[in-house]
C-alpha cells in the first residue's frame, strides 16, 4: 500500500505526518554547491567541489592541528570587563554576556598545547563568532601568555588569526594590545623559537596592523580576505581604482606578504615541516 493516498486536488498528508529536514544537514557554498555536512567536516570544513573554506572555529583547528585532538587549554577562564562602562544601543557587559551565552566562549581567542606530529606546539585560535573576533584586552593579554608559556617551555607558537579588528567598546584599551602582542613576539624572536602566523577569512584592522603580519614565517588559506582598512577606505585615501582581487590571500602573496598559500587538509603536515627545518631537526612523516 502507497505510504500516500490521491485526490482530485493532489497529495495529502496530514500535518502531524509532515517531517522537517533537520538543520545543519546541508551547506551550500558561495558559488552555489551544495555540501552533505557530514562530507565537509570529513574534508576538513572545505567544499569539495569548488575548494571553498567555511569559516570555522577554535574547536576545528585544534581538532585539525592536535594530535587526536588533545590538548590543554590555556588561561581559560579569562574574561573582558568593561573599564570604560561602554554603551551604544546596549550595554558593553550586556553584550559580553550574549556572547558568552551564545557562543560558549569566554572571548574571542583559546589558547592550548599539545601535541601536534608527536611534538610540542602552542596554538591561539581566533573565534570570529564571538563579537566578530574582535581584538580587545583579553586577546591581547591571552596571546601575550601564550607567547610567555612558548618562551618559558622553548616551545614553537602557532596564531590563527579570524578577526574584525580591534574591539571598539575597549577604545584604546584594545589598540594597546598591538603593541603588548608585539613585544611579546620580538622576545620570541630572540630566544629564536618559531612563530607562525595563519590568516584565515577575515583577517582584518588591528589584528593585521600586528601578530597576523609578524610571523618568521606568514600563511593564509586559499581566499583570506586580509586586509587593514576595507577597500572603500583605501580607494578614498589612495585615489585609486583596486584591483578586483585586492586584499585576498593570493594577491598578498603575489606582492610579497605572505610566505605561501596552504589548503587546509595540508596545513598540519606544512605547518610541521616548517618547524622541522627551521630547528634543523629530522623532518616527520
Amino acid at each position: 500500500m502507497a505510504w500516500f493516498r490521491r485526490t482530485q486536488k493532489g497529495i495529502q498528508t496530514a500535518t502531524e505526518d509532515k517531517k522537517d529536514v533537520p538543520k545543519g544537514l546541508w551547506y551550500k557554498s558561495p558559488t552555489g554547491k551544495i555540501v552533505d555536512a557530514e562530507q565537509l567536516e570529513k574534508n576538513f570544513y572545505v567544499s569539495p567541489e569548488d575548494g571553498y573554506h567555511v569559516r570555522i572555529g577554535s574547536n576545528e583547528y585544534f581538532q585539525i592541528l592536535f594530535d587526536d585532538n588533545q590538548y590543554t587549554e590555556l588561561d581559560k577562564n579569562l574574561t573582558s570587563k568593561d573599564p570604560l562602562n561602554f554603551e551604544d544601543t546596549k550595554k558593553y557587559t550586556d553584550r559580553l554576556a550574549s556572547a558568552q551565552e551564545k557562543t560558549g566562549l569566554k572571548d574571542a581567542v583559546r589558547t592550548a598545547v599539545g601535541k601536534s606530529k608527536g611534538k610540542d606546539l602552542v596554538i591561539a585560535c581566533m573565534d570570529f563568532k564571538f563579537i566578530g573576533g574582535s581584538m580587545g584586552a583579553v586577546v591581547g593579554e591571552k596571546i601575550s601568555r601564550a607567547a610567555d608559556y612558548a618562551l618559558e617551555h622553548k616551545i614553537p607558537l602557532m596564531v590563527i588569526s579570524k578577526s574584525g579588528g580591534a574591539r571598539m567598546m575597549e577604545a584604546a584599551y584594545s589598540l594597546m594590545q598591538l603593541a603588548k602582542t608585539s613585544a611579546k613576539l620580538a622576545q620570541l624572536a630572540d630566544a629564536k623559537i618559531p612563530y607562525i602566523s595563519l590568516c584565515t577569512d577575515p583577517t582584518t584592522g588591528g589584528t593585521t596592523a600586528s601578530f597576523a603580519m609578524l610571523g618568521d614565517i606568514n600563511i593564509a588559506e586559499p581566499g583570506a580576505l586580509i586586509g587593514f582598512a576595507g577597500p572603500r577606505v583605501v580607494k578614498d585615501t589612495t585615489g585609486k581604482d583596486l584591483p578586483e582581487d585586492f586584499q585576498t590571500a593570493e594577491f598578498l602573496k603575489e606582492h610579497g606578504f605572505l610566505d605561501f598559500i596552504t589548503k587546509r587538509s595540508e596545513l598540519k603536515n606544512k605547518v610541521n615541516q616548517y618547524i622541522d627545518l627551521i630547528l634543523n631537526q629530522p623532518l616527520r612523516a
